[in-house]
């Protein structure tokens, strides 16, 4: 089934019911769920003494007080969040082909984020506290 907005009309006959809502953000979620996994697992394997919390609602990985961090499933795709305004811009060069606010690298679910970029963007958080 095609995940797709019907238009309403005034009498309303022309909803999505809601299986259809559901099938259409499981599909979508779905796919965020492998690559927010597997940048989970990363993240263990980089750091190992992190202990896995929640902060600010989202997944994040906490060592030695400090956030270091953490992810998330958008509407376009995933983040990653090193909960710093300066990581991103220290290595704003090697993330040149990303989305990126100040605070959150945007990346597509069918592209994850490659286990060195990562391991950086790590050692510079970590680095900063």
């Amino acid at each position: 089934m095609k995940c797709w907005r019907r238009p309403l009309r005034r009498t309303g006959s022309a909803r999505a019911s809601k299986a259809d809502h559901h099938r259409c953000v499981s599909r979508h979620y779905q796919r965020r769920k492998a690559a927010l996994d597997k940048l989970r697992r990363t993240i263990r394997t980089i750091v190992p003494r992190a202990e896995e919390c929640i902060s600010y609602a989202i997944p994040a990985f906490r060592l030695n007080g400090k956030v270091v961090a953490g992810f998330a499933a958008t509407a376009k795709g995933c983040s990653y969040f090193p909960f710093s305004g300066s990581t991103l811009a220290t290595l704003a060069d090697e993330l040149e082909s990303y989305d990126m606010t100040k605070s959150s690298l945007h990346f597509d679910p069918a592209k994850p984020l490659p286990m060195a970029l990562v391991r950086k963007l790590i050692k510079a958080r970590i680095a900063e506290t």
